[in-house]
């Protein structure tokens, strides 16, 4: 069965788009919440707010019986789900907050662009997911509006702020690979126990250390920001790994640093350079090289047993004893299956090239 010109692109697209766009908002937001707040102290603040407002979020969805429709964290998630709060919970967001403290809010944000190349290259070259020509076309895009944005006029300066953003950036490339194999499971949990753990270790170092609790306003702003700009954010991007592999989720998160951008311009009052305006257009033609993508080929789909929230479409054709609503998660089966279709890298399209 081939599907239309564009029905691949729903709703994995969508979905790390939108994660972008709420996540690309946090970063200048969070310069401005630097200003009254340690660096270490606010990381681990916007990481509490994330797990304590997707907590409640889960004990409303319990308390007015609204079912779940996704498949359980198992004690075989817990390694995993350890190596992602280290690197994209405690290590990652402390070096963008140490890293914003030093550097221009948008700059800041169009460097965070790193996070997709750090993303895709380890998804190709470490974890072996396809990445195609015109991915990699927009990757050296995304580099290249990377180099524009750190010219000096004499050289590229990377300076500390720029170096620690890179790193948390590679932080959060190692996270986002990591990420996908639990996307399977209910991403809410995963993104509550995520910013409860990391934001509480954050958030007691830096007290350890002496850093003072802001006022009550400040700390309700920065729990605001870090349930929608990592919370909800977050859940969205584990949506996208599962219909969109790693690679390509995380292209299509490069987005995010534009949105920092402009809103560091309009609320900052940061100038509109001529730097600032070339660097965005070529991180912005990377951004179109990758959605402007089709992958499609003849592949075989090999017998698989697995657990996640799925509808009855072409991959999903087993029997039910009874009426069943959808969407709906249960361990389920896939006799196998070969046919073509346009397909990125999801749960079920993870075959060789």
């Amino acid at each position: 069965m081939t599907k239309g010109n564009f029905s691949h692109l729903w709703p994995g697209v969508p979905l790390a788009l939108a994660s972008a766009v709420a996540f690309g908002a946090s970063t200048p937001l969070s310069k401005i919440l630097l200003a009254s707040v340690d660096p270490q102290l606010l990381a681990g603040l916007l990481y509490l707010g994330a797990g304590v407002g997707l907590g409640v979020v889960h004990l409303a969805r319990s308390a007015l019986g609204i079912p779940v429709q996704e498949a359980p964290l198992r004690k075989a998630d817990i390694p995993w789900l350890g190596a992602v709060v280290l690197f994209g919970g405690i290590i990652g967001p402390l070096l963008l907050m140490l890293g914003l403290f030093r550097t221009a809010a948008a700059s800041g944000a169009l460097l965070l662009n790193l996070e997709s190349l750090a993303t895709m290259g380890l998804a190709w070259l470490v974890f072996r997911e396809n990445v195609d020509r015109r991915l990699l076309l927009g990757a050296l895009a995304i580099v290249a509006g990377a180099f524009v944005l750190s010219w000096q006029g004499q050289g590229v300066e990377l300076n500390a702020g720029a170096g620690l953003i890179a790193g948390a950036c590679f932080a959060w490339g190692v996270d986002n690979n990591l990420t996908r194999k639990l996307s399977a499971a209910d991403p809410m949990m995963i993104a509550m126990l995520k910013g409860l753990v990391a934001g509480a270790v954050n958030t007691g170092l830096a007290l350890w250390w002496g850093a003072a609790l802001p006022a009550a306003g400040i700390l309700g702003a920065a729990a605001v920001v870090g349930f929608v700009g990592i919370g909800v954010s977050l859940v969205l991007f584990i949506l996208g790994l599962r219909h969109l592999g790693a690679a390509r989720t995380g292209a299509y998160f490069s987005f995010a640093p534009f949105i920092g951008a402009l809103l560091a311009i309009v609320l900052l009052g940061e100038p509109l350079t001529v730097r600032l305006s070339v660097a965005g257009a070529l991180m912005g033609l990377g951004l179109w090289l990758h959605l402007a993508e089709r992958h499609q080929h003849t592949h075989q789909h090999e017998a698989l047993d697995h657990d996640h929230s799925h509808n009855h479409d072409e991959h999903h054709q087993h029997a039910h004893d009874g009426p069943v609503t959808e969407p709906h998660s249960h361990q389920h089966r896939h006799t196998p299956l070969h046919h073509t279709h346009p397909h990125y890298p999801d749960l079920h399209h993870r075959h060789q090239h």
